[in-house]
């Protein structure tokens, strides 16, 4: 019983109301995405602020900018990032953060595996948001090292990349695989909705100085990450639930002497079963096998390089392009960012639906990354005609780039985590999400870094390398997509 009052979260012992049976399976399921939708919410939110204060950070705006009375004495920057190379400063930064960020989520997803997931949930929460904040200080300590920052960084990312793994393993858990892909495509929304998040509260507080952009979203994270450790439930087993092919709700009735005999009868299953797929967890390289896991790993690598250069660069971007001949503000450009996000979150739902509708995830995801690309070239070609001609293909940008890559990172990862073939084995579920949003985070950290570099050279030149990334991303779908077909026209 030690073990249950250990990784049973602190409020449902202190309301048994809220366990079964004055609580359905039902209502636990909606609190498990609810709580996992905020907390990654609030990492995405506290990732953000980078961006927003790119166009602060680093060098100016062209000259020609001064005629349209949009600058301001922010636009001096900050040493050690507003120099000629402030823009590979920059773009260092990012790969600090997103390369320790890639690592920490192969080890991660390995721990995740193996130890109490709310509670490490809850330590990647409170680290990342207290790195956050240490980063943010660096305005009123008056740092100009780039060391204190790029260090901030590195930490920060290790923290940043318990949440996933951690996250899909809970939802995981409690969720089987009907209508999964539209499930998991709204619960993934938490992506673009923390971005959008992040994005109006660092902007909301930037003329207030930077250092607030960083705070702000940092002890948002620690708050979400208390809520996460009173009501998170891991398992369904911990509140009484089992499975038998589906899903079955356990009756307590305490005033039966008999009722309790069995109540415990079955925790001490659990227990068992539970000890027994700890010591059964998949391994590393085991995971890899899994078939399916390389490719859609790969894809996601390309994939999401493009959604993290956006990510990192898009309100700089944005500042720094003429839209109808005028440079716009700061804060405009962080709000106006917010349009692609706003496309990822109905990109990422269409593309659960569909590929649940069509029982295919690799041809939706292929779908959705070749129409991409004549969406980014047209964006890049005719964004600057005008602002309602920007929103309207940043937009659609959005909701194409950011489909395949929040079906795989959800569906794709907890459908190949629990396949029949690790005889649904849920603890292969952290590992395999691990393997797949790793990989895609190496890919992360190299798209916003290519970008600080290439950006010097013209943004014909970025917009070229995403559009290459993506076909790259297609391709290593193909013989996915192929097997998929001869399975819809074999009949299976």
């Amino acid at each position: 019983m030690q073990s249950e009052s250990l990784s049973l979260a602190p409020a449902l012992t202190l309301f048994p109301a809220l366990k079964p049976p004055h609580k359905t399976l039902l209502f636990h399921r909606i609190c498990v995405l609810v709580i996992t939708f905020l907390a990654y919410a609030s990492f995405h939110a506290s990732r953000k602020p980078p961006s927003i204060v790119k166009s602060v950070l680093g060098p100016t705006v062209p000259s020609n900018a001064t005629q349209t009375g949009n600058l301001s004495s922010n636009d001096v920057g900050w040493p050690p990032f507003n120099g000629t190379r402030g823009t590979h400063r920059l773009g260092e930064l990012d790969l600090a953060f997103l390369t320790s960020y890639s690592i920490g989520m192969y080890l991660a997803g390995h721990v995740g595996d193996r130890i109490d997931l709310r509670l490490f949930l809850v330590f990647g929460m409170m680290g990342s948001g207290l790195f956050t904040i240490l980063f943010g200080l660096g305005y009123w300590l008056d740092v100009h090292v780039l060391g204190f920052f790029v260090g901030a960084q590195i930490i920060c990312g290790v923290f940043q990349s318990i949440g996933w793994p951690c996250v899909v393993a809970v939802v995981g858990n409690w969720l089987g695989e009907s209508k999964r892909g539209l499930i998991m495509g709204v619960w993934n929304s938490h992506t673009s909705v923390g971005n959008i998040i992040g994005s109006v509260v660092a902007s909301g507080v930037l003329e207030f100085g930077w250092g607030w952009s960083f705070v702000v979203p940092g002890v948002l994270i620690i708050l979400v990450g208390i809520l996460v450790f009173l009501f998170l439930v891991v398992n369904p087993e911990d509140m009484g639930f089992v499975h038998s092919g589906m899903d079955i709700e356990m009756s307590v009735e305490i005033d039966s002497a008999e009722n309790i005999q069995k109540v415990e009868s079955e925790e001490a299953k659990l227990i068992e079963s539970d000890n027994s797929d700890s010591s059964s967890a998949i391994g590393f390289l085991e995971a890899w096998k899994i078939p399916g896991v390389a490719p859609f790993a790969l894809c996601l690598f390309f994939s999401k390089l493009v959604a993290y250069t956006f990510l990192y660069w898009l309100p700089f971007y944005i500042r720094h392009t003429a839209v109808a001949g005028v440079h716009i503000s700061h804060k405009t450009a962080g709000l106006l960012s917010t349009i692609f996000d706003i496309g990822g979150v109905l990109g990422g739902i269409t593309a659960g639906f569909i590929s649940d509708m069509i029982e295919a995830r690799a041809i939706t995801s292929i779908l959705f990354l070749f129409l991409s690309i004549p969406a980014l070239a047209l964006y890049r070609i005719f964004g600057s005609l005008s602002m309602l001609i920007n929103i309207i293909l940043m937009f659609f940008s959005g909701f194409l780039v950011n489909g395949p890559y929040s079906l795989i990172t959800t569906a794709v990862a907890a459908d190949l985590g629990t396949q029949s073939s690790n005889d649904r084995n849920s603890r292969a579920l952290a590992t395999v999400t691990a393997i797949i949003d790793g990989t895609g985070s190496a890919g992360a950290a190299l798209g916003p870094l290519l970008a600080g570099y290439i950006s010097t050279r013209g943004w014909n030149s970025v917009f070229f390398m995403l559009i290459l990334s993506i076909f790259f991303a297609g391709l290593f779908l193909v013989r996915v997509a192929r097997n998929e077909i001869r399975e819809k026209l074999s009949g299976k």
